[in-house]
């Protein structure tokens, strides 16, 4: 029977602040939406997986995604039930959905094991954990003490059976509830309770992002990368260097713009991350990258680390040369390459040497580079 996950990212994070709704913001240098994704569609049981998003958040949400392949998105409604019926739009009825909520980004896959697995027996499943705290009820004072006995903390994805689910929505009259095993309850149809996971807690304040953040860092080692880059003196300049054009009487070499020491730090990312060289992503081969500006190839590496969730420290490239001078243009190098990497500009870092008129830099023919990327990395 096939499983399709329907991901709901379609609020305004209102509560939380700021011009960023929570799903799109980053932990560990990747949108909690991107988190969600991947921790649903990295299960074997999860066939298909449909994201629903708010009205004109698009571009957003694809900014979020990078390269993951994710199918159209889903635009949701003004309510949550909207924005699920939606998302239910063309499953079929003898299909089992999931649905999730994206502000909780980290669920494990051992979850969806025991939610799929009770489904065999009953029409809705949901994770969830046993309150622990004792309960009260009041404002300002303790009103009164309330019975914990028998309460839990309902949490998502919830699981179910799509015909069944559809007959409680229609019996629900359009009453908003705020998740689908309610409208299954008021309905009368079973829903049953499997071990839920502290890691699926709910990002709703400041503190929350605080705690996913330390949790998620110590969650990575750190990898480094090396590259190197060289490009002959040919024809008239400028030289593109580090994304910007440099003033030279001779220009480099090149399939592409030449660019040494975006073609350095590409291949350092590449290294750091096990993704190859920048040859096997942009072939020289290929007529497409013939004269191409060299940030897209940068780009490009710095998503991959990002879409396997890799936060990027730290990058340091060298530049070997006699001429042109690279002093004058250092901090517009950095500002670019900054700006490429979606980095603060202090971590990059960009210097350069001479050979003392050694070997073919030396003998002003050519100019190399050489770079080091720090990423953290999953383990």
């Amino acid at each position: 029977m096939s499983v399709t996950a329907i991901i709901v990212a379609a609020g305004s994070g209102s509560r939380m602040g700021g011009e960023l709704p929570k799903q799109f913001r980053e932990i560990a240098g990747k949108a909690v939406l991107a988190h969600a994704v991947d921790a649903l569609r990295s299960h074997s049981g999860v066939d298909s997986i449909r994201i629903v998003i708010a009205p004109g958040q698009e571009i957003t949400a694809k900014a979020a995604m990078g390269d993951r392949d994710v199918g159209p998105f889903v635009t949701g409604g003004a309510t949550r039930g909207e924005s699920v019926a939606n998302g239910l739009r063309g499953v079929a009825d003898d299909e089992l959905v999931l649905i999730h909520d994206a502000a909780r980004p980290f669920c494990p896959p051992q979850v969806i094991d025991r939610l799929l697995a009770a489904l065999e027996q009953a029409p809705a499943a949901i994770p969830a954990l046993p309150v622990a705290d004792t309960l009260a009820a009041g404002t300002d004072r303790i009103e009164r003490m309330a019975d914990r006995k028998g309460l839990v903390r309902v949490q998502t994805p919830q699981a179910f059976r799509v015909r069944e689910l559809r007959a409680a929505l229609a019996k629900s009259g359009g009453v908003e509830l705020t998740d689908e095993s309610s409208a299954m309850v008021a309905a009368g149809m079973g829903v049953v309770i499997v071990e839920g996971d502290p890691m699926l807690e709910k990002l709703t304040t400041q503190a929350d992002f605080d705690r996913a953040e330390a949790l998620q860092g110590a969650a990575l080692v750190s990898r480094t990368g090396m590259g190197f880059d060289v490009h002959a003196f040919s024809g008239e300049g400028p030289i593109m260097m580090g994304g910007i054009a440099i003033p030279h009487e001779r220009g480099l070499a090149g399939h592409s713009d030449a660019d040494v020491v975006l073609h350095a730090i590409t291949d350092a990312i590449l290294g750091a991350i096990a993704e190859g060289d920048i040859g096997q992503h942009f072939p020289p081969s290929d007529p497409q990258w013939k004269g191409a500006s060299s940030d897209r190839f940068l780009a490009h590496a710095a998503q991959l680390a990002r879409n396997g969730g890799g936060k990027i420290d730290h990058v340091d490239c060298t530049v070997i040369c006699e001429v042109p001078k690279v002093g004058p243009y250092r901090e517009a190098m950095r500002n670019r390459v900054a700006e490429i990497l979606d980095l603060p500009v202090p971590k990059v870092s960009i210097k350069a040497t001479t050979t003392e008129r050694l070997g073919f830099a030396g003998r002003g023919e050519g100019i190399a580079a050489q770079a080091i990327a720090t990423i953290r990395m999953p383990q």
